[in-house]
């Protein structure tokens, strides 16, 4: 920013400051930076910057922190009561920028952090609207979980909320049938039956494993009902041994709706399609931050 300053004509950047040794300097970071603060114009379509720091990730296998600006996973996530509160009347208070501008969505989310009007914000945009003494009850059952170290995700607060609220857990997608077949020299191949409401749809798929295979089955066969996009998949092993408990936690989007849901087995395929189906749930039922 100091070179183009002092008369610079051309910045070497690369997308999510990837290189050797300590890196290069961040493309989208410095992108915006001269557009939104000093003015200049760049020839850059910054509303998909997101969308390609995603896809370089990917394809590296380097992960972005969280903590990144502009593209990491924090950058306009609000949780702590006081951000949210203030977010919700006026997002310039904590956004130096519209998430849009880079194609990014506002996402506020529950933890221990979480005050009564950010939860209240976010069940409304599931479609829930808690009394004031059942807010009170989901508020202090999210600030338990959280102080426990653990991570209140999309999934949790809705099951909290129908839970304290004695409304039946809606289940639109159901898994009829999976099969997945694996081995040395073949290709990993899968097939899924789900059930949709009254409707039954199969899917088949051929993978790099066992769980690429199911889970592109998967893919597949939600299509077919309902675009529904699977942004991230996660899995960290929570016990030790061959029969280790893992963990899966997937992100999913439908059109302008974000969500996280995950499972815990010991059969890592079983708990992906499981965290998979449980995330298009949500979003089938409206859930999900826009």
């Amino acid at each position: 920013i100091a070179a183009v300053e002092a008369g610079a004509r051309q910045v070497h950047a690369t997308v999510n400051g990837l290189g050797e040794r300590a890196g290069n300097a961040a493309l989208e970071e410095i992108a915006v930076t001269l557009k939104i603060l000093y003015g200049y114009e760049v020839k850059l379509n910054l509303a998909k910057i997101y969308e390609v720091s995603q896809l370089v990730s990917r394809i590296t296998g380097v992960s972005i922190p969280p903590n990144k600006a502009i593209v990491g996973d924090n950058a306009f996530t609000h949780e702590s009561g006081i951000h949210t509160h203030g977010i919700l009347k006026n997002p310039l208070t904590y956004e130096p920028i519209p998430p849009e501008i880079v194609g990014r969505r506002r996402r506020l989310v529950a933890g221990k952090h979480a005050g009564r009007h950010g939860i209240e914000a976010i069940l409304k945009d599931m479609g829930l609207n808690p009394t004031k003494e059942q807010l009170e009850e989901i508020f202090q059952r999210v600030k338990t979980m959280g102080d426990k170290g653990r991570k209140v995700t999309d999934t949790d607060l809705r099951v909290i909320a129908e839970n304290v609220m004695g409304i039946p857990k809606a289940r639109f997608v159901t898994l009829e049938e999976l099969v997945v077949v694996t081995g040395d020299k073949i290709t990993p191949t899968a097939s899924i039956k789900l059930r949709f409401k009254d409707r039954v749809v199969q899917a088949a798929a051929i993978g790099v494993g066992p769980v690429d295979a199911a889970m592109n089955a998967a893919k597949a066969a939600l299509n077919l009902l309902e675009p529904i996009k699977l942004d991230r998949y996660e899995v960290e092993a929570i016990s030790g041994g061959t029969d280790a408990i893992v963990e899966v936690s997937v992100v999913l989007s439908k059109g302008d709706r974000t969500v996280t849901s995950y499972s815990a087995r010991e059969d890592i395929v079983i708990a992906s399609i499981e965290a998979l189906l449980e995330g298009a749930n949500l979003l089938l039922g409206g859930v999900g931050n826009g």
